[in-house]
């Protein structure tokens, strides 16, 4: 059974950071290209950020850009956000998801797979 685990969200204040995780079981991570995605309450899932399989590509939605920081570790089957500068707009619920295919898919039911999310709240 495939699971997609997410951890390390919290409550913090506009300009802190945060690091969000995800560990992958019952598949072998090298093989999918992975991305996370955010979702503010009221609102549909939007792309945050994409990484192919040997992270030879790497996308980002424009407003993290310079801020958020996609990896990814194959050996330990983890993928990781690394967000700087955190903003109130970043507020939602975030989810990693993993696709068989390298090319960049941004919508959600895109990919094969996806976790239950980690709550991210940013106050001002």
């Amino acid at each position: 059974q495939v699971q997609l685990v997410e951890s390390g969200g919290g409550l913090v204040q506009a300009g802190d950071s945060l690091r969000l995780s995800c560990e992958a079981s019952g598949l072998t991570l090298y093989y999918y290209s992975m991305a996370w995605f955010r979702q503010a309450p009221g609102k549909k899932h939007e792309f945050v950020a994409h990484i192919t399989r040997n992270s030879g590509n790497i996308h980002y939605t424009d407003s993290v850009k310079g801020r958020f920081t996609i990896s990814r570790d194959n050996a330990k089957n983890k993928v990781y956000l690394e967000m700087n500068k955190l903003e109130p707009e970043d507020t939602g619920a975030y989810y990693c998801a993993a696709v068989l295919t390298e090319f960049l898919r941004i919508e959600i039911t895109s990919y094969d797979y996806w976790g239950q999310g980690t709550q991210v709240t940013v106050s001002s």
